[in-house]
């Protein structure tokens, strides 16, 4: 095997295990909402900053994306439509859980 071979061949593996990684997949959670309250839900996480997507039949699809260590946006997804969320979300100091927004008076929280 020359050594161009060998190199395409490790990048190829690399390639496979960055695809195949399970920390890409969504995991079984239980989530609430202050509009839904508790269900059964999938969470994926989306970087390493801590930002993740909730979501589960029947319900809309929710991302939290962190701004700054602590504080994060949203959106909910409806269908094929994906709308901001209003105003900030601060982590919980109760349960690193759940995100509040102080401005809606509304929860998220997946665990």
């Amino acid at each position: 095997m020359t050594l161009g071979k060998i190199g395409l061949a490790g990048c190829l593996c690399m390639a496979a295990v960055v695809f195949l990684s399970p920390a890409a997949e969504a995991k079984p959670a239980r989530c609430f909402t202050t509009d839904d309250g508790y269900y059964p839900c999938n969470y994926k996480a989306l970087d390493g900053e801590g930002s993740f997507r909730i979501s589960a039949p029947g319900y809309p699809t929710i991302t939290l994306e962190i701004d700054q260590p602590g504080f994060a946006f949203g959106y909910a997804r409806f269908g094929s439509r994906n709308r901001s969320l209003p105003g900030q979300f601060v982590r919980s100091r109760d349960d690193g859980a759940c995100w509040n927004n102080p401005q809606t008076n509304t929860k998220v929280c997946a665990w």
